[in-house]
């Protein structure tokens, strides 16, 4: 399944740039509240990772990786604005699949296609670790957040609004 290719690929990165991270084997589950309380710690801590198409005029489209705080929800037109483009929605889940190499649920707050920008909300570096689904359902990882800037590069932007409905 792609989902463990991805997961390897993951932890291989991780352990090839000495990151301090954990992982937390937990029940299937890839809802951000019910999978933030099987790992035991607040929303703000876990990674929402979005999917995002934006259309750039009539025939150009762009993906981007929208990676929020878990208490929010990503605001499409800031994404639309950063791009300069015309229309702004979530990606089909078959796409977004494609590009994150895993299924809705488990995408991770990192890039491995090059057609997907990974553009993280600020806010979710607040804390010295956070945490997401490792491209399972099962697993989890919490990750320092300091690694992560310097291995995953993001490009950090406003992107969230709100709390979660």
């Amino acid at each position: 399944m792609a989902s463990h290719d991805t997961y390897d690929k993951l932890i291989a990165l991780l352990d090839e740039h000495g990151a301090d991270y954990r992982v937390i084997e937990h029940e299937s589950e890839g809802a951000t509240e019910a999978v933030s309380r099987l790992r035991g710690h607040d929303l703000d801590r876990a990674a929402k990772c979005i999917i995002v198409m934006v259309k750039i005029g009539k025939k150009e489209k762009r993906f981007a990786l929208a990676v929020v705080p878990g208490d929010k929800r990503v605001d499409l037109a800031a994404i639309k604005a950063l791009y300069g483009g015309t229309y702004a929605s979530f990606a089909s889940p078959e796409i977004a699949e494609e590009l994150a190499g895993s299924q809705s649920g488990t995408i991770l707050p990192f890039s491995f296609d090059e057609r997907l920008e990974l553009i993280v909300d600020t806010a979710l570096l607040a804390h010295p670790e956070f945490f997401f689904n490792a491209a399972r359902l099962d697993r989890s990882l919490a990750l320092s957040t300091t690694d992560y800037r310097s291995i995953a590069e993001p490009r950090l932007e406003p992107i969230s609004q709100g709390t979660q409905d």
